[in-house]
């Protein structure tokens, strides 16, 4: 567990610091010592300009006082390491920062997936690994400017390891949640994130997307086949919202009008929030389909079950993957219903 001084502030590191990585190193660094580490380019842009951080509503933060670097080597003398490289990364990650950790360095993990934090405490044995999860979305506005589209309180293991991080968030007005069972808050965020690649494919703002029964049958879908999984795996999402994880399929399948009385309040997307998969698309990098969905569908066949629905859209996201970059695929909702319902 890091232990600083009362006159020292944390460091924290940020590996991988793209919109989330941002966005969190940017809300710490009132009460902390930051370094983003991320692809030249994107740290040249900041270290010359500062972050631009908005949302959600009117709020905006203009963040000069940190570091942004491109060499793994930036992360020495961290009391934090708050990894956010895309889950296919993970190990690359964790092989780069190796060699700079401290030994009292604690490595966060605030991705996507389930098997991010397994992958980076295997590669470092010598140090604390804790899960993180981050529930809302964070898309790039400009070169250094990033906007937070919904709501939600971040949750951290509680841990040994997790207080001083806890803190130093919430001084920089984060809500963060200290968590006993983060796998099943990974899993209840997993079945959350397998719309990201229905809005990717819808091209739509996440708002308008999640307003049309046709998309949210089509999560449905994936989320029945998930929850499946999970029983059969012994897996119990928790509850992070009103709706029970079981129920939620039922309630994405209400007519629109019901579903918004139901939902509406609760989903606290703005009118430009999208999802990161479908950012990824628009600057034409991998996307982390095969984490999400492609999770689902392992785990299935492990299991001896099946996943279609979510095959199905492994199979068409990865076609949009190659091509033109900027173009939005644009399925109407109908369209892609169609493509996962079973032909009989």
């Amino acid at each position: 567990m890091p232990t600083t001084p009362a006159q020292r502030r944390l460091r924290i590191a940020v590996f991988g610091a793209g919109s989330i990585g941002c966005h969190l190193g940017g809300m710490l660094a009132p009460t902390a010592d930051i370094t983003l580490i991320g692809r030249p380019a994107a740290m040249a842009a900041i270290d010359a300009a500062g972050l631009t951080l908005t949302g959600p509503g009117e709020a905006r933060r203009e963040v000069r006082d940190l570091t942004a670097a491109a060499d793994p080597e930036a992360a020495a003398g961290a009391d934090y390491v708050l990894v956010t490289v895309k889950s296919a990364d993970t190990a690359t990650a964790a092989r780069e920062l190796a060699p700079h950790l401290g030994p009292n360095t604690v490595v966060v993990s605030f991705q996507n997936g389930l098997r991010n934090v397994d992958v980076l405490a295997a590669a470092l044995p010598s140090h604390r690994v804790l899960a993180g999860m981050v529930p809302y979305n964070v898309v790039r506005t400009g070169t250094a400017a990033f906007h937070q589209g919904s709501g939600g309180s971040l949750m951290l293991a509680a841990e040994e390891g997790a207080d001083a991080l806890a803190d130093a968030a919430r001084a920089g007005g984060l809500l963060l949640e200290l968590r006993p069972d983060m796998p099943a808050v990974q899993a209840a965020k997993l079945l959350m994130n397998l719309n990201n690649a229905v809005n990717a494919l819808s091209g739509l703002p996440l708002r308008e997307q999640v307003g049309q029964l046709a998309y949210r049958q089509c999560v449905a879908r994936c989320q029945l086949e998930a929850l499946a999984v999970f029983r059969a795996a012994g897996m119990a999402p928790a509850q992070l919202g009103p709706v029970p994880p079981e129920v939620m399929p039922q309630v994405l399948e209400l007519p629109d009008a019901q579903f918004q009385e139901l939902a509406g309040a609760s989903l606290q997307i703005d009118a430009t929030a999208r999802s990161s998969m479908w950012e990824d698309l628009q600057r034409g990098r991998p996307t982390e389909i095969d984490s999400l969905q492609g999770e689902i569908v392992a785990l299935a066949e492990r299991h001896g079950l099946t996943a279609p629905a979510n095959a199905r859209l492994i199979t068409l996201v990865h076609e949009a993957e190659v091509a033109a970059p900027g173009t939005a695929p644009g399925w109407t909702g109908p369209a892609l219903l169609a493509e996962l319902t079973p032909a009989h």
